[in-house]
């Protein structure tokens, strides 16, 4: 009944007071583009006859242009290079500070961060593995001994390290004396409990933040 209502003939008055014709095409496409133009709001950019062909049409976009010379004149922020560092003294620790008794905290931290680093440090835990991440862990705050060294005077130094650099370690003793040791043709050792590892300098050469991409091998030799 529906279909029928919809199919069926436009009465002849509606016809008359709409002015189309049934079989007159040019004037029905009149009154459906007159009736577009009514139930559009907003006028667009195509006009009505483009809408009616059903055509895709895309939409053009450009990308805004960056301002290349202000990006280019625009300057980095550069940090301090070593001969500003050094006149600066960055890393000078002031007498006042040079307390052994200082340190002990940052040596506890230490040794916890290394004990969630290795998992715990169970007896039964491998000692390679130990050694593989002390080699690549951060060492401030570790209590170092020098074992060997080709400087006799070096040998036997313990203290509290507090400052790494590529070639030196620097530490504190407990008589409240700042040591540099070099890392070259020496040999350090790390307790942490029952554990004991050595550390060969002269494969230490970089600075802490490069050793933690480092792959290094187990053992170690030393011609001194």
């Amino acid at each position: 009944m529906e279909e029928a209502q919809i199919y069926s003939r436009i009465p002849r008055d509606l016809v008359r007071h709409l002015g189309v014709e049934p079989h007159n095409s040019s004037k029905a496409a009149k009154f459906t583009e007159a009736h577009l133009k009514q139930c559009i709001q907003q006028p667009s950019r195509l006009d009505v006859k483009s809408m009616l062909t059903h055509k895709a049409v895309l939409l053009g976009y450009n990308r805004p242009k960056r301002d290349t010379a202000r990006t280019r004149n625009r300057k980095k922020a550069k940090g301090l290079n070593a001969r500003q560092k050094r006149m600066m003294k960055v890393y000078h620790i002031k007498p006042q500070h040079q307390r052994y008794e200082l340190f002990l905290p940052l040596h506890q931290l230490w040794r916890q961060y290394v004990v969630d680093l290795c998992g715990g440090l169970k007896p039964t835990v491998n000692p390679q593995f130990v050694q593989q991440k002390l080699l690549k862990a951060d060492l401030h705050g570790a209590v170092i001994t020098v074992v060997r060294s080709k400087c006799p005077s070096y040998v036997g130094t313990t203290g509290i390290l507090v400052q790494e650099f590529k070639h030196v370690f620097k530490i504190i003793t407990k008589e409240d004396q700042v040591k540099v040791i070099p890392k070259r043709n020496s040999v350090f050792s790390v307790e942490l409990g029952s554990f004991v590892s050595h550390i060969y300098g002269n494969k230490m050469e970089f600075r802490a933040s490069e050793r933690s991409a480092k792959k290094f091998k187990v053992k170690g030799t030393i011609d001194l």
